[in-house]
C-alpha cells in the first residue's frame, strides 16, 4: 500500500458521535427539565437520527427538516406534548452543546500522532462546518490536519465523488497514492473507491462485514497497517 495522503471522516470514526450526543442530551434533558425515561429516549433517537442523516446525505432533505424532524419523530413515539418552539430550542441547544464534548474513539490520539509524522492528514466529512471545527478544536485534535473538507463548503456530500475530487485536487493529491478512513461503507468506501482512493473500513458499530476493502475493527490496526 502506496499511500502519501490520509483522509479520515470524523463522526463515529475519530470523534466518538454516540457518546458525545449522549452528553448533550443529558444537557438538554437537565435545562428543558424533560420528563421522558432518558435512556429509553437515547435508543429511540439513535436508529432515528441515523435514518434522517441518510436522506440528509443522499439529497433528500434539507439540514433544517433534519434538525426539527428528527426530535419531533421521537417526541411522537412518546406521545409527548411538546411545542415547535421548545423542539426548535431543544435543535439550536443540541448543535450549541455537541461539540463541547470531546470524547474520541479509542486510540484516536496515539494514531493520529503516529499518522502525522509520516503521512499528509486530513478530514472528509459530511457534519456541518462550524459544528466540525468546534469538535476538532475543542477535542485538540484540529492540529493533526492540513486541511478540513467539509460538505457544507463544498455544495455536495459523502458518497459524490465530487466531494473526494475536489479534497484530491485542492490537497494536491493522487488518487493511487491516497487513502480514505471511514466508518461508513455507503459514504466513505464506496464514495472514495469510486475515484480509486484506497481505502479502510473502520467497522466499530455493528456494520455488516465485506471483502471489499481492508476491515479494521480498532483504529490503532492502522499503526500495524501503516
Amino acid at each position: 500500500m502506496v499511500v502519501k495522503s490520509i483522509f479520515f471522516d470524523l463522526d463515529h470514526t475519530l470523534w466518538d458521535f454516540e457518546k458525545n450526543s449522549e452528553a448533550t442530551f443529558k444537557t438538554i434533558f437537565d435545562n428543558h427539565n424533560l420528563n421522558l425515561d432518558f435512556d429509553l429516549f437515547i435508543e429511540k433517537y439513535r436508529p432515528i437520527n441515523f435514518k434522517y442523516w441518510k436522506l440528509y446525505r443522499n439529497g433528500a432533505i434539507s439540514k433544517e427538516y433534519l434538525r426539527y424532524n428528527r426530535l419531533k419523530e421521537v417526541f411522537d413515539l412518546f406521545n409527548f406534548e411538546i411545542s415547535d418552539e421548545i423542539i426548535n430550542k431543544i435543535s439550536d441547544d443540541y448543535i450549541t452543546f455537541l461539540p463541547e464534548n470531546t470524547h474520541l474513539m479509542d486510540g484516536a490520539i496515539e494514531v493520529l500522532e503516529y499518522l502525522s509524522n509520516r503521512y499528509r492528514l486530513f478530514i472528509i466529512t459530511n457534519g456541518f462546518r462550524d459544528v466540525q471545527e468546534k469538535k476538532l478544536v475543542n477535542s485538540k485534535i484540529k492540529k493533526y490536519f492540513e486541511c478540513i473538507y467539509d460538505s457544507e463548503s463544498i455544495g455536495v456530500k459523502k458518497p459524490d465523488p465530487k466531494i473526494f475530487d475536489f479534497a484530491l485536487t485542492d490537497s494536491q493529491s493522487e488518487a493511487c497514492e491516497s487513502l480514505m478512513v471511514g466508518d461508513n461503507y455507503e459514504a466513505d468506501i464506496l464514495g472514495a473507491k469510486k475515484l480509486n482512493i484506497q481505502t479502510i473500513h473502520y467497522v466499530a458499530h455493528g456494520e455488516e462485514i465485506h471483502d471489499d476493502c481492508r476491515v479494521i475493527h480498532d483504529l490503532k490496526d492502522l499503526i500495524k497497517i501503516l
